[in-house]
C-alpha cells in the first residue's frame, strides 16, 4: 500500500466508518477489514492518527485499528504478520512525540506502545525506555504528561510478563530505573505539596496528575521487579517514606474543596499509597516484616483513634482494615505448632505483631469496632424507611469485604476476634451484660449500640460457643425483644432473628423450635422488616441439621401463606429470589406435606416466570423452586406440565441465550419432572430434542444429561427408544470417540439399562456400539470399572437375547478374521480372569449366571472353559447365598417375589414414580427372578444328561476339589 495515494483513501473510508447512517458505515468496515492485511496499511493508520488537524473521531477509529492490528498481526508467527521493515518504521514513528492533545486518544496510544512493548522490549526495541526517560525531564508539561503516561503502560505491561526470561529482563530493566523512577515521584510530589501551600489549585491538580502515573510506575516496579526487595535500600526507603507521604497527602485534604477535582485527584493517589503497600505485602510477606510495626501503627492511628478524625474518608479507612487483617491473617506470620519447624523470618514477624496486639490495643479495636463502625448510620435507617428492599447492611459475599466499610469492617472483627480470641471474648460478653433488660424507646443511639453488639455476637458466633449460654439468653432475653412492638425497636427486632440465624447451627435446643416458630410467625407480618433481612435469617430456620418436621408442621400453613403473600408484594428481584429460596427450603424439608398448600404460588409462578424475562437470576430460583414442588407433589405434577414443559423446553435449549444461565437448574428440573411422572406425555417425550445438542456439549452437565436419558427409559422405553435410540446411538459413538472414562462409563451404563429394560429389541438398537464392547472385553480392557460395564452389556446379551449373541460373534470373528470358538474361548477366558473387576452384586450374579447359560453343550471351547464357568458360578453363590438360621439352608439373597411399597420414616424421602417402576422392572429380571442355586444344579444336570455319567465326571475333574466340595455344600438338598 503507498503511503501516498492511499492515504487519502483510507482516510475516506474512516470518516465513512464515523458515520451513523448504516448504509455507509457497514461497507466502510468490510473494507477497512479487507485492508487489515495489506503491507503499509498501519504507517497510513499511523500517519492519521498522529494528525491533529484532522477530525478527532476519525483519528481514535484509527487508534483502535491499530490497536487492534497489534494483537492479530505483530507476532512473527501470526498469520499476514507485518513485516520486520514496517514494524521498524512504526516502532520508530510511536515514540517520535509524545504531544498527543486529546486525553482520550494519548491514553490509547500510550496502550498500544505498551502492547508493542510487551513483544519487542527490550531485544528489538532497545530505545524505547530511554527514550521515554527522556521524555519525561522536558519542561513542556503536555509532552511530560504523555511521555509520562506511556511509561506508565509499558511498566504495567512488562511488569504482568510471567515466564522466568520475562521476569529476568523486567528485573534488570528495573534495577536500571528505580533510582531515577524514585526522583522523578519525589519531584512531583514534592512541586504539588508546594503548590497547595501556596494556594495554586490549578497547577497543584497537574502536579498531582504526574505524581500519580510516576507513583503508579513505581509500584510496579516495587512489587515485580525485585526478588528480594528487603535488600535493596531505595526499595525500603521508598515504602517507609509512604507514611510520611500519606500524613502530608491527609494533611492536604483539609484545605482541599470537597468538589474540586484536585480532592478527587489526592483521594485516588492516598488509595494508590496503601495499594502499594497491600500489594507488597501480598508478594513479599518477609520482605514486609520491617513495615509491620510502622503499617499497624499507622493504620489503627488513623482508624481506631482521634488521629483520623477530620481527615480520612470511606475508601482510606477500607484500605487500612484491610493492611490490619492481611498481616493478622498472614500465614506468612504464624509460627507452627512446633516452634522449631518455623523460619526465623516467621518468628520475628509474629514477634512484632504479638508486640503490638497488647490488651489495650485489641480492647480499644474492638469496641471502636462495634461502637462505631458497625453503628446503622443516618443513612441507612433513611433507606430503610423509605425503600426497604433496598435495605441491607448484610455482608454480600465475594471480595465485597475488600471495598465497601460495613463488610469490610465485619471482616476485619472476625479476623481479629478469631485470633485473639482470649483477649476479646470477656470484652464482647461484658458489652452484651451491659444491655440486658429494657431499651429506653426514646434512646436511638442505645438502640443503635445493642444492634451493633447483636451484630457482633452473631458474626463471633462459632468463637463463642463455649462463652454463650444462648438458649438462656434466648429465652430469658432475645425472645422478649423480638415482641417488642414498638416502630423504633425494629432495628433490634430484625437483628435478633438475624443472630439467631448464625447461631441456630452452633447451639440452639432442639425443644426450642416452636417458640422460635410462632416469634418468626409474627415477623413475617412485617414487611419492610422481613425484607431488609438476609434470607438465611429465615432459611437458617428450617434447613439446619436439627429441623423436625413435626415441631414445624402446625406453622406450615400460616407461615407458608405469609411467604407466598410477601413474595407477591415485593417488586425487587433480589428479594424476590430471597422469598423463593425460603419457600424452596420449605417445600424441600416437608416435601409431600406441602401439597394442601401449594395451589396459590403454583398459579402464580407462571406469571412471575413471564414477569422474570430478563432476569436470568430470578429465573434460577423460580427454576429451583419448581424442582422443590415437584419433589413435593410427587405424581401430583403432572398438573403442572401446561407451565412446567415450556420452561424445560427453553431452560435446555442451548440455542436460546438464556441457556447459558439456566441449563443447570433445568436439567435438574427435567430430571426430576421425568423421576415423578407418572407416565410419559407427547409434550414431555418432544422435549428429549434438546439432547442432541447438550450431548455435542460435552460440558460439566453431561452426568445429568445421562441420568435424563435413563430416566425415559425406564418411563417408557418402547415409545422413546422407537423415536430417539437412532439419534442416541450416533450421538454415543461420537462421545466415545473423546470423552473421559467416567463419562465412558455412563454412556455404558445407559446402554446396560436399554438391555435390561428391553433385551429383545435393545440390542438391535445399540448394535454399532457393541462390537467396540465385545473387542474391549477380549482385549482386556485396562480400566476395571469400564470392564466392569463391559461385562455387564454383554452378560445382559449372552443371558437374555441368545439369538442376537450368536450373530454378534459371528460379527467378530468376520471382522477379526478368526474362528468363532477362538473368539469365543477368548471371550470366557477374560471374563473369568477379570472377574475382580466387578464390584456390584448384581453384575457378578449376572455373569455367573450369563456364563452358566452356555450349558449344556458339546462345543470342545465351551467345556475347555468349564472350570472358569464353574469357578465363577460358586464365587457368585458366595455373594448372593445367604445361611438361613432356622432351617440351615441357603437361599439367594437377591431374589423378588413381590412388589411391596417401602415405608418411608420422617428422615427419609418417599420413593418417587422412577424408584417404583425401577422395582417393578427388577421383578422381570433374571437376576433377581432366578435363583443362581437352582440355575447352576439345572444346568449341571442338563450338561450330565447331555455327556452321561461318565464323561461329565471327567469334565468335573478339572475344576478346583475346594471349589466342587463349596459347590456341593451350597447345593446341598438339591
Amino acid at each position: 500500500m503507498d503511503l501516498n495515494s492511499a492515504s487519502t483513501v483510507v482516510l475516506q473510508v474512516l470518516t465513512q466508518a464515523t458515520s451513523q447512517d448504516t448504509a455507509v458505515l457497514k461497507p466502510a468496515e468490510e473494507q477497512l477489514k479487507q485492508w487489515e492485511t495489506q503491507p503499509g496499511f498501519y504507517s497510513v493508520l499511523l500517519n492519521i492518527f498522529t494528525n491533529h488537524s484532522l477530525d478527532v473521531n476519525v483519528r481514535w477509529l484509527a487508534v483502535l485499528y491499530f490497536k487492534n492490528g497489534i494483537d492479530r498481526y505483530w507476532r512473527r508467527v501470526a498469520p499476514h504478520a507485518l513485516s520486520e521493515e514496517e514494524k521498524t518504521t512504526l516502532r520508530a514513528g510511536l515514540i517520535t512525540n509524545f504531544n498527543e492533545p486529546v486525553n482520550q486518544i494519548a491514553t490509547q496510544i500510550s496502550v498500544l506502545i505498551a502492547k508493542v512493548a510487551r513483544v519487542d522490549c527490550p531485544r528489538q526495541w532497545p530505545e524505547l525506555i530511554p527514550t521515554l526517560v527522556e521524555s519525561v525531564k522536558v519542561q513542556d508539561d503536555l509532552q511530560q504528561h504523555r511521555a509520562l503516561l506511556t511509561f506508565y503502560h509499558v511498566t504495567k505491561t512488562l511488569a504482568s510478563k510471567r515466564l522466568a526470561a520475562d521476569r529476568k529482563l523486567f528485573y534488570d530493566l528495573t534495577s536500571s530505573i528505580y533510582s531515577f523512577a524514585c526522583s522523578l515521584w519525589n519531584h512531583h510530589t514534592d512541586t504539588f505539596l508546594q503548590q497547595i501551600c501556596s494556594g495554586d489549585e490549578a497547577a497543584a491538580a497537574n502536579s498531582l496528575e504526574r505524581t500519580l502515573l510516576s507513583l503508579k510506575v513505581l509500584r510496579k516496579l516495587t512489587v515485580h521487579g525485585f526478588v528480594e526487595p528487603h535488600w535493596n535500600a531505595e526499595v525500603m526507603g521508598f515504602l517507609h517514606a509512604i507514611f510520611e507521604r500519606l500524613k502530608q497527602f491527609l494533611q492536604c485534604s483539609r484545605s482541599i474543596r470537597a468538589e474540586s477535582i484536585c480532592r478527587d485527584r489526592l483521594e485516588k493517589t492516598i488509595i494508590l499509597f496503601t495499594k502499594v503497600l497491600l500489594d507488597f505485602l501480598d508478594q513479599h510477606p518477609f520482605s514486609f516484616t520491617a513495615l509491620i510495626q510502622r503499617s499497624l501503627e499507622f493504620s489503627v492511628s488513623y482508624v481506631f483513634t482521634e488521629a483520623g478524625e477530620g481527615v480520612v474518608f470511606e475508601q482510606f479507612i477500607v484500605q487500612c482494615m484491610n493492611l490490619i487483617k492481611m498481616i493478622v491473617k498472614n500465614y506468612a506470620y504464624k509460627p507452627s505448632k512446633n516452634i522449631e519447624d518455623s523460619s526465623p523470618e516467621t518468628l520475628e514477624a509474629h514477634k512484632i505483631k504479638t508486640a503490638f496486639f497488647t490488651y489495650p490495643t485489641l480492647t480499644e479495636m474492638c469496641r471502636r469496632l462495634v461502637t462505631r463502625y458497625f453503628l446503622l448510620t443516618k443513612e441507612e435507617l433513611t433507606m430503610w424507611e423509605e425503600d426497604p428492599e433496598s435495605f441491607t447492611v448484610e455482608e454480600t459475599g465475594g471480595d465485597s469485604w475488600k471495598y465497601s466499610l460495613r463488610p469490610c469492617t465485619e471482616v476485619l472483627f472476625i479476623d481479629i476476634f478469631h485470633e485473639y480470641n482470649q483477649t476479646l471474648t470477656p470484652v464482647l460478653l461484658e458489652m452484651v451484660q451491659s444491655l440486658q433488660g429494657s431499651t429506653n424507646m426514646e434512646d436511638t443511639n442505645a438502640i443503635l449500640i445493642k444492634d451493633a453488639v447483636y451484630n457482633a455476637v452473631g458474626l463471633a458466633a462459632y468463637e463463642l460457643f463455649d462463652s454463650v449460654d444462648f438458649d438462656q439468653w434466648f429465652k430469658n432475653q432475645l425472645l422478649a425483644e423480638l415482641q417488642v412492638s414498638h416502630d423504633r425497636y425494629k432495628p433490634i427486632r430484625r437483628r435478633v432473628i438475624w443472630l439467631i440465624g448464625q447461631w441456630i447451627s452452633v447451639k440452639f435446643k432442639s425443644d426450642l423450635r416452636p417458640v422460635l416458630y410462632e416469634a418468626i410467625r409474627n415477623l413475617l407480618q412485617d414487611r419492610d422488616l422481613v425484607v431488609s433481612i438476609n434470607n438465611k435469617s429465615f432459611g437458617l430456620h428450617i434447613y439446619d441439621f436439627e429441623f423436625r418436621t413435626d415441631q414445624f408442621l402446625p406453622y406450615l400453613e400460616s407461615m407458608f401463606t405469609l411467604l407466598f403473600q410477601l413474595l407477591q408484594e415485593v417488586t425487587q428481584c433480589d428479594t424476590k429470589m430471597h422469598v423463593l429460596h425460603v419457600l424452596s427450603c420449605v417445600i424441600e424439608r416437608v416435601n409431600m406435606q406441602i401439597r394442601p398448600y401449594v395451589g396459590c404460588l403454583v398459579q402464580y409462578l407462571p406469571l412471575l416466570w413471564k414477569q422474570s424475562e430478563e432476569h436470568n437470576m430470578l429465573r434460577c430460583a423460580i427454576l429451583t423452586t419448581l424442582i422443590h414442588l415437584v419433589q413435593g407433589l410427587g405424581a401430583d405434577s403432572k398438573n403442572l406440565y401446561p407451565f412446567l414443559l415450556p420452561v424445560i423446553q427453553l431452560s435446555t435449549d442451548v440455542s436460546q441465550p438464556p441457556h447459558v444461565y439456566l441449563l443447570e437448574d433445568g436439567l435438574e428440573l427435567w430430571l426430576v419432572t421425568l423421576e415423578n411422572s407418572p407416565c410419559l406425555t407427547p409434550e414431555l417425550l418432544r422435549i428429549f430434542q434438546n439432547m442432541s445438542a447438550l450431548l455435542e456439549l460435552s460440558s460439566e452437565n453431561l452426568k445429568n444429561c445421562f441420568k435424563i436419558i435413563n430416566a425415559y427409559i425406564f418411563l417408557s422405553s418402547s415409545e422413546f427408544l422407537q423415536m430417539y435410540a437412532a439419534d442416541l446411538c450416533r450421538s454415543f459413538c461420537e462421545l466415545l470417540k473423546d470423552i473421559t472414562t467416567e463419562g465412558q462409563v455412563q454412556v455404558l451404563k445407559v446402554v446396560e439399562n436399554v438391555l435390561k429394560v428391553n433385551p429383545v429389541l435393545g440390542p438391535q438398537m445399540f448394535q454399532p456400539l457393541l462390537p467396540s464392547v465385545f473387542r474391549g472385553i477380549i482385549d482386556g480392557e485396562r480400566y476395571p470399572v469400564v470392564m466392569s460395564t463391559y461385562l455387564g452389556i454383554m452378560g445382559r446379551v449372552l443371558l437374555q437375547n441368545a439369538r442376537f449373541f450368536s450373530l454378534l460373534l459371528s460379527q467378530m470373528a468376520c471382522e477379526l478374521g478368526q474362528e468363532l470358538d477362538q473368539i469365543l474361548g477368548n471371550m470366557i477366558e477374560m471374563w473369568v480372569d477379570r472377574m475382580d473387576n466387578i464390584t456390584q452384586p448384581e453384575r457378578r450374579k449376572l455373569s455367573a449366571l450369563a456364563l452358566l447359560s452356555l450349558l449344556p453343550s458339546l462345543n470342545s471351547v465351551i467345556q475347555d472353559k468349564f472350570c472358569g464357568i464353574i469357578s465363577i458360578s460358586v464365587e457368585g453363590l458366595h455373594d448372593v447365598m445367604t445361611e438361613d438360621s432356622e432351617t440351615g439352608t441357603y437361599k439367594d439373597c437377591m431374589l423378588m417375589s413381590h412388589f411391596e411399597e417401602p415405608k418411608a420414616t420422617e428422615d427419609e424421602e418417599p420413593p418417587t414414580e422412577q424408584d417404583n417402576r425401577k422395582k417393578i422392572l427388577a421383578l422381570k429380571d433374571p437376576v433377581h427372578t432366578v435363583s443362581l442355586q437352582q440355575f447352576i444344579y439345572e444346568k449341571l444336570k442338563a450338561q450330565q444328561e447331555l455327556l452321561g455319567e461318565q464323561r461329565f465326571h471327567a469334565l468335573m475333574e478339572t475344576v478346583d476339589t475346594e471349589i466342587v466340595a463349596q459347590l456341593q455344600e451350597f447345593l446341598q438338598g438339591f
